[in-house]
């Protein structure tokens, strides 16, 4: 079960760091972040870890924007009237 989310607006599964298993992330509306929460494989996940964006983060998906082979996060932010793009360069824990 998936708990403790900060007014979560759109929520997308997808695997963040390789494992395999469909993680997920959450754009926190009025907390002005993303968060990733890490499947744990038991049907369960991790805490959720949080990375700031611009204001009002309403929509996200994960997509390799950079050629890295790895995927990115990208967030449209309605309040900051723009687009963050997260490159990952760790593996969200």
């Amino acid at each position: 079960m998936v708990s403790e989310v900060p007014v979560p607006v759109c929520v997308v599964a997808v695997d963040v760091n390789g494992d395999g298993k469909p993680d997920i992330i959450v754009a926190n509306g009025y907390s002005n972040n993303v968060g990733v929460r890490l499947n744990i494989g038991n049907g369960t996940f991790a805490a959720q870890k949080t990375y700031l964006t611009g204001t009002g983060p309403v929509d996200a998906a994960a997509a390799d924007v950079n050629g890295d082979g790895k995927p990115d996060i990208i967030v449209a932010n309605y309040g900051s009237n723009n687009i963050g793009v997260l490159i990952k360069k760790c593996n969200y824990t």
